[in-house]
């Protein structure tokens, strides 16, 4: 119970920022019509429940079978089974990512089902599962981080060159989006369990940071890949809001309740069957009766938190957050829009939990050379910074996302090269940490809401790409930090 009470302590700390300012927009410049206000609080409500249920499910579930599976991958000593095993972990972990569940869900609502949600699932979590094993292979051999993050971001900028416009947003989105609340803990403890049998323990602790960001990368390379088989087809986007299509606040989580709790058992079922299986009939060191029944508790848990959240998400936030984007932009002036993307921005990455969590552990491994609060400012100004700049994007025709973007992996790459190991594995993890359920559910819509209004703006196009901003910031902040550290212990050394 006490555990659980934390993870509701981390959700509020989370979720309340949003919601507190929504209710200051709401009762000064941006009223919400009819039940929307109510079905935002209940959403809210539902949010704040099902992310804690959530994420306690992870805790007792998915990170014993990430350990799990990690050490039992590194004792097999066969290429082949590490192959088979980095490939299907990554495809089933994936496609079960919350984030990236509602991510597809806006693509296919967005483009009136032209891209379907199934199709961007299924196509990201190959991605996920090839470049995971990647990454996994890395730990074993030993191939530095810096040169694998070089060869993979000059692939995917030569791809992105050949492939559809359309798509070049939602590539990058993708990559912030399957870093989410299971992924992340998932290939964090895997990671661990395969680094941790080096028996070099500095070199284990820096092998156990990378893989996420490696495998986010198989996410953008996987839509930029099915872009070229699309090709540039012009598909435009525009909201199908529901405002007005109710007359009880209450009525759109019920409809929305039974689709959520089918699409979560489909996602969640196969890491459920995966687990049972090599456990019972593979694995020579199987787990005692008492741990296994723990891990299958934690997973019930985690289903039912995940239909609750992305009940709340569906039914009460993302209608709310694009009704939001669509009033405020459509004031005579541009200056308030500009200051609350800034404010979310600000907000988002101060509330998450898992920010927390990195700023110990950078502290932590740089022995307070780096303390945490130095740290928060890098990443808040940073995400604020992105999302700033997002919405800029949106109200000048001029700038593209690849203007941001392609400059921003340059000098990220060339960064990776100039600080220590460490630090390359920490700040490409970290863009997963940024993004996180706030920021791909609200704030997200919120942006899609201004590029809805603007009248030269494609949503598809426009109102996707801000999640990727989002991702990219951290990457910079914190090798940037590395940078800092690296020239203070070189100092001291002397």
């Amino acid at each position: 119970m006490e555990v659980f009470v934390d993870k509701l302590k981390e959700v509020l700390q989370s979720v309340l920022p949003i919601t507190f300012l929504v209710v200051i927009l709401h009762f000064t410049i941006a009223p919400l019509p009819g039940i929307e206000f109510p079905r935002f609080l209940f959403g809210a409500l539902l949010i704040i429940l099902g992310l804690a249920i959530f994420l306690f499910g992870v805790d007792i579930g998915v990170t014993p079978i990430g350990n799990y599976l990690g050490k039992e991958i590194a004792r097999s000593n066969s290429l082949k089974f590490v192959l088979v095993m980095g490939v299907i972990l990554g495809f089933f972990i994936s496609i079960a990512e919350p984030d990236l569940i509602i991510l597809s869900n806006q693509v296919s609502e967005v483009t009136s089902g032209a891209i379907p949600s199934t199709l961007l699932l299924v196509v990201v979590s190959v991605g996920i599962a090839f470049m995971m094993t990647l990454g996994l292979f890395r730990i074993v051999y030993r191939f530095p981080l810096r040169y694998l993050f070089a060869i993979i971001y000059a692939a995917i900028f030569l791809i992105s060159i050949f492939s559809s416009n359309d798509l070049f947003a939602i590539a990058f989105d993708a990559s912030g989006s399957t870093t989410g609340a299971l992924t992340v803990p998932f290939m964090l403890a895997l990671t661990w369990g395969v680094a941790s049998l080096n028996k070099d323990s500095k070199s284990a602790e820096v092998d156990s940071f990378g893989l996420v960001g490696i495998a986010s990368a198989g996410a953008i390379l996987a839509v930029l890949i099915l872009g070229l088989f699309t090709g540039n087809g012009g598909i435009s986007g525009s909201l199908n809001g529901d405002a007005g299509a109710y007359t009880s606040w209450l009525k759109p989580f019920t409809d929305t309740f039974p689709h959520m709790a089918f699409e979560t058992i489909l996602s969640i079922s196969p890491i459920l069957i995966i687990f049972v299986v090599y456990n019972l009939y593979i694995s020579k060191r199987k787990m005692n009766t008492r741990e296994f029944k723990n891990v299958l508790l934690g997973l019930i848990y985690l289903y039912v938190g995940l239909v609750i959240f992305l009940t709340g998400v569906n039914a009460g936030f993302l209608n709310v957050g694009r009704q939001l984007g669509m009033m405020i932009a459509g004031m005579d002036s541009k200056l308030p829009v500009l200051f609350i993307g800034l404010l979310l921005g600000l907000v988002v990455i101060l509330a998450e939990p898992a920010v927390y969590v990195l700023t110990h552990q950078i502290e932590s491994v740089t022995n307070g050379s780096v303390r945490r609060s130095i740290v928060l400012v890098f990443l808040s100004v940073g995400v604020g910074l992105a999302v700033f700049l997002s919405v800029v994007r949106v109200l000048v025709p001029a700038i593209q996302l690849w203007h941001y973007l392609v400059p921003g992996y340059i000098i990220a790459l060339f960064l990776a090269f100039r600080v220590p190991n460490l630090f390359v594995g920490i700040a490409f993890d970290a863009g997963g940490v940024a993004s996180g359920p706030m920021t791909a559910t609200f704030i997200l819509a919120f942006i899609q809401g201004v590029a809805e209004i603007t009248p030269h703006a494609n949503v598809l196009i426009d109102g996707f790409g801000m999640i990727a901003m989002v991702a990219m910031m951290p990457i910079l902040s914190l090798q940037l930090l590395g940078a800092v550290y690296a020239k203070r212990t070189k100092k001291e050394g002397v």
